[in-house]
């Protein structure tokens, strides 16, 4: 019987992509801030949405810890499907122009289906990959990176990228609803490989006796409550929000802020606009899909914490250095590799710390509050960069945000083993 589960752990992995890719939407905001803009909105606005979208995913995903123990991952996914599916739809239906409705269907409905679903492929994934941690939260993560690129290059496909127009064929409003009746289906079907192996079950001749596999294996299991009392949980929420803000405001001004600095330099806004929507759904989406897995599999071998240390150090860099690097194609697609490649570390290295310094058993619960760093850096980054866009001066935001990050170095130097 174990060997016939150890065979078919696979399909978790597969299941857990597949629903990734589906919840990776909120990060295809971008692509429809331009014609948002045009419709009448200011960059605030469209900024609002997005970190609605963001809070509400990661408050959510706090609900959805504490009642996945009770209905269990799979029935979880499948309200997940029905919630973010019905956000995208509704949002058509009552017109994508209209602010107010957006901001509930997309914004507050379609972040909170995301919420539900989010944590648990990788509840599931670590139950049953205790030899690879690191490895398989990035893998069921990375859908969420790549996934943005899918659905960036659909909405494309539904719109006829072109003079500026990202729906010009179709329109916001029918490209969300077949946006919602996609994330529904393939978040119902990644469900059917959500469910828990049975109790102590192991892969076949692992003891959890490799260095690696000792370091993320502890026997400290702090449930919630426990965990709260502790101060690594604060040191580790701020990092992530530290990191998450830099990472959420490069996302949310990738096409806006590339525009304005390349028109600044005599190019036309149709070469402006192509190259931006490309950065974004190209070369930031991939490498942040790609950097969720490559990072996971640093951390496996050299630690969470020398891993996290390196990446808000080098993201710091890249972030203030993208104020002057957008201006022109080349550099802007390279530092939407480096930016993206770092952004899509968090998500494979902070679930993984949190289950090294507070244990496996209640990871589910407990990455559902250390995730409210992601709603904290969701409604500071991506705000912040609209309000000082309204003002003329997108550079500062950048400063500030490469500035949080090499704060984040410090604090997460100082996270210590917790004690049961």
């Amino acid at each position: 019987m174990n060997n016939q589960k150890v065979q078919n752990r696979g399909f978790v992995v597969l299941g857990a992509i597949l629903i990734q890719l589906a919840l990776g939407a909120i990060y295809a905001w971008s692509v429809f801030t331009g014609s948002l803009v045009e419709d009448g909105w200011n960059k605030a606005q469209t900024q609002i949405v997005f970190s609605c979208g963001l809070a509400f995913f990661a408050i959510v995903m706090v609900i959805a810890g504490r009642i996945m123990p009770k209905i269990g991952p799979q029935r979880l996914t499948v309200l997940s499907a029905v919630t973010l599916g019905a956000g995208y739809l509704l949002a058509g239906l009552f017109g994508a122009e209209n602010f107010v409705t957006t901001l509930i269907f997309i914004g507050v409905m379609g972040g909170s289906g995301i919420g539900l679903g989010y944590v648990v492929p990788i509840a599931v994934g670590m139950r049953w990959f205790p030899d690879k941690k690191g490895l398989i939260t990035g893998l069921a993560v990375a859908g969420f990176g790549f996934g943005a690129t899918l659905w960036m290059t659909l909405a494309g496909k539904l719109g006829a990228i072109g003079g500026g127009q990202l729906v010009a064929k179709l329109g916001l409003s029918t490209t969300f609803m077949i946006l919602g009746a996609i994330f529904f289906l393939v978040v119902l079907v990644g469900s059917l490989w959500m469910k828990f192996p049975p109790a102590g079950w192991k892969p076949k001749g692992w003891e959890g006796g490799s260095a690696a596999a000792k370091a993320s294996d502890s026997e400290v299991n702090l449930n919630t409550r426990e965990m709260l009392r502790k101060p690594q949980f604060y040191l580790i929420l701020l990092t992530f929000a530290f990191g998450a803000s830099a990472g959420l405001m490069s996302i949310g001004l990738m096409k806006l802020w590339p525009m304005e600095a390349m028109q600044a330099k005599g190019i036309s806004k149709e070469v402006a606009s192509s190259a931006a929507t490309l950065a974004m759904a190209v070369f930031f989406a991939l490498f942040n899909g790609l950097g969720r897995i490559l990072w996971g599999i640093f951390s496996d071998k050299i630690g969470r914490k020398l891993s996290i240390v390196i990446m808000m150090a080098t993201q710091g860099v890249f972030v203030i250095l993208f104020q002057w690097m957008a201006g022109s194609q080349a550099t802007l697609f390279i530092f939407a590799m480096l930016i993206g490649f770092n952004f899509g570390g968090n998500f494979a290295l902070f679930p993984t710390i949190t289950a090294d310094t507070f244990g496996t058993k209640y990871i589910g619960q407990n990455y559902g509050w250390v995730f409210l760093a992601y709603a904290m850096g969701g409604i500071f980054g991506p705000i912040l960069g609209g309000k000082l866009g309204d003002m003329g001066n997108f550079p500062l935001a950048f400063t500030i945000c490469g500035i949080l990050c090499f704060v984040a170095v410090f604090t997460i130097l100082l996270v210590k083993p917790a004690k049961q």
